[in-house]
């Protein structure tokens, strides 16, 4: 569904009655009953403990009388049905078109509630004009009748800490047109729900903005300073060298047609002992478990260490990340590197930039085990920590440096990155970052004045996805004579992952969900869904089934996020329920299954999404759950990707493709990028619809 129905999604009496089966409250020593990552009970230690909680303690031995959200309403009535049994004494609301009855809105049981209750009086759309929430020591503000005659503009979002107002800090809400808000708040989850909603008109309090979030700066008292310092991980050999175990059909990917487009390619790499690596790269590679080189590394490496720029297309968990990280080393390790720790500015030879924060710290601890034992220092800076602490880690050094694009820029807007000794550009998820999501990012990073000309430097771009229009944009970045490496067939779907499409419609999805779930038993899972509170509220209503789980999305702070993917890779919540920002690159072992709670808007996300599973040789099971009302557009790329990857296709997706086409048969052509000289390197719009813009750096 492209747009959010939460009227549709959240409503029907059937989800009100499951919810009140079970009360987020009723175990609170039982783990499968919390949604929360790591959450054992809703103690106030938990939360009094927690970095980001700007309350000073949490409910300690007194109850939040809630009294309802009474919300007063010409005709819409958002929101009309908020589930979440567990949570107050419900949504009380009033409406001018069914009289002013009680609807009894969820959110039961949260030991007496979060406040006194928002009243609503709007002549439009009737959203919140004031998140009160009294109660927090102090509460949430004091919940004043609000009214106004635009889209529910916040009138008094201030956070009460024992009586005073912090200015700022509460829920605030954009409302640029349909102001919906973008992040239900609720902080205190053992890192909660999200980071409160953002603002977006006049004088409103901007607070969760990228920009703030990223220079960890108050804006206009607008929100708390970003204080978050992750933990450093371990640097013990064993842990620096624990590895993903290969599957049984690792060695199929020899099978994989490999063809290299561009003028004189350098021959194949049959072993990495062919190489001219140093003896501690070598002996580094087979501690990481690298026994023998997969296709794309066979050909990239050589490709990489002859000095040409690459554009290389394969296969999820086919081993791209050493199909960079290896060569780029080799070269660093034979041309010399310069120390450099506590120079005021680094000089990186090497900038990796990936969309996602999880990505970019995967690709270090993957850097740290082929450096290991030389003056080569890799560091890692993304968005969503202290900004003292990245310019901080700089300082000590840097050689490699792995970031998100908006950190990158905002320490080299800093002064702290100089970027005039940059021999290598490394682009992962290249077509994410060339597209509208990241593209503009891209092209300031390289227009830097003291960032080498692309006849300067060796630019190397690595993806399982490449679609045309990227492939045409990428020539802005490359030189003339760059090589294209497409291992199978570009933006195919790997063969290891069984995909299965199932005809569900969205009041059907969470029936289904349970039953596959019931089904499948503890076996890790990642379930995808279009939206951030979707992501919160399915995995809640999942803990409220007895099935463990937590989610994870661009709102989330950085601390929750990584708690959440903790207890998933531990297997304390086999389920991880998430949105686009954990499609890409994340590399978790015994991944077993995947499932499309939504399908993608582009069938590029859903081969990414698709390959969470089934990786370095192993096997999983992929299941997507298609909507007639919704995804009828993926019906011909869908067919395409199953037939590609040996798959079953369904006989009534063909008949939905053949609809779609007007009565004729889809065509599937597939086109692999040839040109040289005549790149149009103009602006390209990617399909990427508003569901799937996410808070990535």
């Amino acid at each position: 569904m492209i747009e959010e129905d939460w009227n549709a999604e959240i409503g029907d009496e059937a989800l009100l009655r499951s919810l009140e089966k079970v009360s987020l409250l009723e175990r609170p020593n039982d783990p499968s009953s919390v949604f929360s990552p790591s959450v054992d009970s809703f103690d106030t230690d938990e939360f009094v403990n927690t970095q980001h909680q700007p309350v000073s303690s949490f409910g300690r031995g007194r109850n939040f009388a809630a009294k309802g959200f009474q919300e007063g309403n010409g005709e819409d009535a958002l929101p009309q049905n908020r589930g979440f049994k567990g949570f107050g004494q419900g949504f009380h609301e009033r409406n001018a078109v069914d009289g002013a009855s009680t609807q009894n809105r969820g959110f039961k049981g949260f030991r007496g509630g979060f406040g006194q209750g928002i009243q609503e009086g709007n002549g439009e759309d009737a959203l919140p004009q004031n998140r009160g929430f009294k109660g927090f020591r102090g509460g949430f503000g004091q919940g004043e009748g609000a009214r106004d005659g635009q889209r529910g503009i916040p009138q008094s979002g201030a956070l009460r800490e024992s009586g005073s107002l912090a200015d700022g800090a509460g829920f605030q809400e954009g409302n640029g047109e349909d102001a919906l808000p973008q992040n239900r708040g609720f902080k205190g989850f053992r890192g909660g729900f999200g980071q409160g909603t953002k603002g977006g008109q006049g004088d409103i309090p901007q607070s969760g903005t990228p920009s703030s979030r990223e220079r960890g700066t108050l804006t206009d008292g607008a929100g708390p300073k970003v204080t978050y310092v992750p933990p450093p991980p371990p640097d013990d050999e064993e842990a620096i060298f624990a590895r993903y175990q290969t599957g049984m059909n690792f060695d199929k990917y020899d099978e994989n047609v490999v063809e290299v487009s561009g003028l004189d390619p350098p021959a194949a790499l049959m072993s990495f002992a062919d190489t001219n690596m140093c003896h501690t790269l070598t002996v580094n590679i087979a501690k990481a478990g690298y026994s023998k080189p997969t296709p794309v590394q066979k050909y990239s490496i050589p490709i990489i260490l002859a000095g040409r720029d690459l554009m290389a297309c394969a296969q999820t968990g086919s081993g791209k990340t050493a199909a960079f990280l290896v060569p780029v080393v080799a070269q660093m390790m034979r041309d010399g590197v310069t120390a450099s720790s506590f120079k005021e500015q680094q000089e990186p030879e090497c900038i990796i930039t990936a969309p996602t924060r999880e990505l970019v710290n995967q690709i270090f601890l993957e850097a740290r085990k082929f450096v290991y034992g030389t003056c080569i220092r890799p560091v890692v800076i993304y968005g969503g920590t202290q900004t003292d602490y990245s310019i901080r880690q700089v300082k000590q050094g840097c050689n490699i440096l792995c970031a998100t694009p908006g950190r990158l820029l905002d320490i080299i807007g800093r002064g702290k990155i100089g970027l005039h000794n940059v021999k290598y550009l490394v682009l992962d998820e290249a077509d994410r970052m060339l597209d509208m999501g990241f593209g503009a990012d891209m092209k300031k990073l390289v227009s830097f004045p003291d960032m080498p000309q692309k006849d300067k430097r060796q630019t190397l771009m690595f993806s399982a996805t490449f679609p045309e229009e990227v492939q045409r944009l990428a020539g802005e970045f490359l030189k003339t004579d760059f090589l294209f490496v497409v291992v199978g067939h570009v933006g195919g779907a790997c063969s290891d992952v069984q995909q299965n499409i199932l005809q569900v419609s969205q009041y059907f999805k969470r029936d289904k969900l349970i039953e596959i779930l019931h089904s499948i038993g503890n076996e890790r899972t990642l379930v995808f869904v279009d939206t951030k509170k979707k992501a919160d509220f399915i995995a809640c209503f999942l803990c409220q089934e007895n099935i463990p789980a937590t989610s994870i999305h661009g709102d989330r702070e950085q601390r929750e996020r990584e708690i959440a993917l903790r207890d998933f890779r531990s297997g304390k919540c086999p389920v991880l329920v998430a949105t686009s920002v954990a499609a890409r690159g994340l590399d978790i072992e015994s991944v077993q299954h995947v499932i499309n709670f939504d399908l993608p808007s582009t069938i590029e996300e859903y081969v990414h999404r698709i390959g969470r599973t089934g990786r370095c040789g192993n096997t999983g099971k992929a299941v997507g759950f298609f909507d007639n009302n919704s995804d009828g557009h993926l019906a011909q790329p869908l067919i395409k990707v199953l037939s590609d990857a040996q798959q079953e296709v369904p006989v009534w997706l063909t008949e939905i493709a053949f609809e779609s086409e007007g009565g004729r048969l889809p065509v599937h052509t597939q086109k692999n990028y040839r040109g040289r000289g005549s790149v149009n390197a103009g602006e390209v719009r990617m399909e990427c619809s508003a569901r799937e813009i996410e808070s990535w750096d």
